[in-house]
């Protein structure tokens, strides 16, 4: 059984900085991409930021130099470092982890349970 278990959110103030942290834990083989997204009341989900295996890192256009994704294998922990937040940046954060459970098998994806991320302006 994989859980994925997050930490960070909270309320800060325009400007300010927040560190999100997703950890893994179970029976993990090898974890490929992991993931950021958010939900905002009333509005569908989206990909923030993600970082696959090899490191390459992709953003949502608006979080760009502001946000940046790490991860730390041994750890089996995805970062999320939020800088110059803005209250639109307000929503439910959720991490997200594709992972094998044993050499050349499947991938599977495990979502976190979210935290939620205020800003106020």
């Amino acid at each position: 059984q994989v859980q994925l278990v997050e930490s960070g959110g909270g309320l800060v103030q325009a400007g300010g900085s927040l560190r999100l942290s997703c950890a893994a834990s179970g029976s993990i083989f090898s974890i490929n991409t992991m993931g950021w997204y958010r939900q905002a009341p009333g509005k569908q989900r989206e990909l923030v930021a993600s970082i696959t295996g090899g490191g390459i890192t992709n953003y949502e256009e608006s979080v760009k130099g502001r946000f940046t994704i790490s991860r730390d294998n041994a750890k089996k922990t995805v970062y999320l470092q939020m800088n110059s937040l803005k209250p639109e940046d307000t929503a439910v954060y959720y991490c997200k982890m594709h992972i094998r459970y044993r050499s050349g098998g499947p991938e599977y994806a495990y979502w976190g349970q979210g935290t939620q991320v205020t800003v106020s302006s």
